[in-house]
């Protein structure tokens, strides 16, 4: 799979190759794990994204050790392991994930996994973040969103990068925010197609 994706930054190929993303999806939809492809999760209304976009959020991100991180619609969990070993040592990751169903079943793959203590999943109306351990020096949005919600700008440090697919459901742009003293930068990445975010 990570062959399939072409020219990777070294880091984000090592961590792709260390993750089975086959742990991550539904059991009857194993033999497609490794297919660049997003696959539909357990409750029909959420996927575990393309690894090509994965692998791009990433990067975008710019994940190092010891940074803390948000993901917003964590879903599958995935992802958080993938910033988990990125941000090693000393890295912590938290997810908030509105269905209960997937976020429970994160855990216990994330758990099984051994990311218990650098990862935290939330089950939580990602709108509103968790502002329990702001703030973030990087924050993923890993659903379309509307907008860039107040919350999520709050939460987010200085120095800081937020990374989202922002538009509607159809329709997305991948947009980066550079946050740093006395600037904000936003830049626009490639057209993407994320589901939804859901809020209670």
């Amino acid at each position: 799979m990570v062959r399939g994706l072409g020219s990777l930054p070294p880091k984000i190929a090592r961590v792709m190759e260390s993750v089975p993303r086959h742990r991550f999806v539904p059991d009857v939809l194993r033999k497609e794990a490794y297919e660049d492809t997003p696959l539909p999760l357990a409750n029909d209304r959420s996927t575990i994204s393309a690894p090509h976009m994965v692998a791009f959020q990433l990067d975008w991100a710019d994940l190092g050790p010891g940074l803390r991180v948000l993901e917003i619609g964590s879903g599958s969990g995935y992802l958080l392991a993938l910033a988990a070993n990125l941000t090693s040592p000393g890295g912590q990751i938290v997810g908030v994930e509105l269905d209960e169903e997937l976020a429970e079943g994160s855990r216990d793959i994330l758990n099984q996994l051994g990311y218990g203590t650098a990862v935290t999943v939330a089950t939580a109306d990602g709108r509103a973040g968790w502002p329990d351990q702001a703030p973030y020096d990087r924050i993923l949005v890993s659903c379309a969103t509307p907008e860039v919600f107040p919350a999520w700008l709050d939460q987010l440090a200085t120095p800081g990068i937020l990374v989202a697919p922002v538009g509607s459901p159809f329709d997305q742009i991948l947009r980066r925010l550079r946050r740093s003293l006395g600037l904000e930068r936003w830049q626009d990445g490639p057209e993407c197609r994320f589901v939804s975010l859901v809020g209670r």
